[in-house]
């Protein structure tokens, strides 16, 4: 009776890996060199723009993740973007030039978003939700929660947009104030992204 015990024990010890391997197998999605990346303020005297011309994403998602995300399955295990603030583009060089330093981007290189859970629902023409987790500005996380769309484009790929408003001042920014403080810039933004991936 012992020999069979071991013998069970030890099988279901040699399918532990196996088993552990399934449930934590992932494949990344790739971000296509269309994606975009991009938030847009407000000032005294005008509205303003700032471009991410350079940025990474990290998503890993169970195997078959686009086909899973489209059909409003929780596939998607993590997601990570990361932006190098001190290449943020503004258009002028002295708006640039404030930005950096309202980020404080000596210290705090990069701004990042965690994912730590999403809602996702069937949409009309792909799927809708909402992207929670951390957003780092300047050192600060804050929680947050995006509200974001997928579909599907010719190809396999898929697009994920979506907006949402930042109280940078939560963040421990200061507006950045231009022209001798004659231009002075709102403490809120609005992130927009509009990111493509393939499997």
């Amino acid at each position: 009776m012992r020999r069979h015990t071991t013998w069970a024990v030890a099988a279901l010890l040699g399918l532990a890996p196996a088993t552990i391997a399934a449930k934590t197998a992932a494949e990344s999605l790739t971000m296509q060199p269309q994606s975009r990346l991009w938030f847009d303020g407000t000032s005294t005297v005008r509205k303003w723009s700032c471009s991410a011309p350079a940025f990474d994403v990290d998503v890993q998602s169970a195997p078959g993740g686009i086909p899973g995300v489209l059909s409003a399955l929780r596939v998607v295990q993590s997601a990570t973007v990361r932006v190098p603030a001190a290449k943020l583009e503004c258009g002028n060089g002295t708006m640039n030039d404030h930005m950096k330093k309202a980020l404080q981007v000596g210290a705090h290189p990069t701004i990042e978003f965690r994912m730590t859970g999403y809602e996702v629902t069937k949409g009309g023409s792909g799927v809708e939700g909402t992207l929670n987790g951390t957003l780092v500005i300047a050192g600060q996380p804050r929680p947050i929660s995006i509200p974001a769309e997928a579909r599907g484009d010719a190809g396999g790929t898929l697009r994920v947009t979506g907006a949402t408003e930042v109280d940078m001042t939560q963040h421990g920014v200061k507006p950045p104030t231009l022209m001798m403080g004659t231009l002075k810039t709102g403490p809120k933004v609005t992130v927009r992204f509009d990111l493509a991936f393939k499997g």
